[in-house]
């Protein structure tokens, strides 16, 4: 396979990885780095959902020894119960709008207004939340979240399916605007990401299968690969990160981006209905 393709994918798997975990949404930074490489055709669209896996694969590493503990716990511990039971609950509004709402999202709010629109108004929305007064934290801990708490996350997770809006900003972001500590709500979000982007990967692969061949497997693979290593990195990273920091730089990372994607459009740099 051609080099230069190869090089490519690991471009493209590295900008996945990075921007899967972070709160400023991965299929924006996906779609320009796809359009500055000239990767954009219907194969590439396949290929950015499937490299999703590899960045799911490094939450999977990094939270090995917990999930090994909650699924030993299933059968007889009621805390573990709970929280497989508070993530599904999280993630049953995403499938049920996602099949309602996909095609017309998929159709209609893929451009170049609407990305920059979410990614500024993310931003502030980010700003406002850290806001907060210390006292607004309910709940310090994962296992301290009731199902209401999990639903409310879980509702608002939809929101991200407006391109730009994030799942991981959502979620991050939305929980603490509902009473998760900063940690809490990061890790919340990164267990949710499991279910749901699995759940989205795999039934997105299986309706675009006709894009997909045996000859590209050293694409994908790298691809894959290259998704692993980063967002491996950037979740260890982000875990500490967010021990003592707040997003306000990420808040205002969205908003320059937001100006960037108008500026982008304007001048037809990238298409953003690709």
């Amino acid at each position: 396979m051609d080099v230069e393709l190869l090089l490519k994918a690991a471009i493209m798997g590295v900008v996945e990885g990075l921007t899967e975990f972070l709160p400023i949404s991965s299929t924006g930074h996906l779609i320009l780095a796809g359009a500055l490489l000239g990767f954009q055709d219907e194969k590439a669209k396949v290929f950015e959902i499937a490299i999703q896996t590899g960045a799911i694969f490094a939450v999977i590493l990094v939270y090995a020894q917990k999930i090994l503990a909650v699924l030993r716990g299933l059968p007889h511990d009621a805390p573990a119960r709970r929280f497989v039971t508070h993530v599904l609950i999280a993630f049953f509004p995403a499938v049920i709008l996602g099949l309602l709402l996909g095609k017309f999202i998929k159709a209609h709010l893929f451009t170049a207004e609407v990305v920059a629109t979410t990614f500024i108004l993310g931003g502030f929305i980010i700003l406002w939340a850290e806001r907060r007064s210390e006292t607004a934290v309910r709940i310090e801990r994962v296992e301290d979240m009731g199902w209401r708490d999990a639903l409310k996350v879980g509702l608002v997770q939809c929101l991200a399916m407006v391109p730009g809006t994030s799942r991981s900003g959502a979620t991050i972001i939305g929980g603490m605007l509902l009473g998760l500590s900063r940690p809490a709500a990061t890790e919340f979000s990164f267990f949710l990401a499991i279910p749901t982007l699995i759940g989205a990967g795999a039934y997105s692969l299986y309706k675009e299968r006709e894009w997909l061949s045996w000859d590209d497997a050293p694409l994908f693979g790298v691809g894959l690969a290259f998704a692993f290593l980063s967002a491996w990195v950037c979740v260890r990273w982000l875990l500490r990160y967010v021990a003592h920091h707040r997003f306000v730089p990420f808040a205002w990372y969205r908003i320059a981006f937001g100006v960037v994607v108008l500026l982008t459009a304007h001048f037809g740099w990238v298409n953003w209905h690709a």
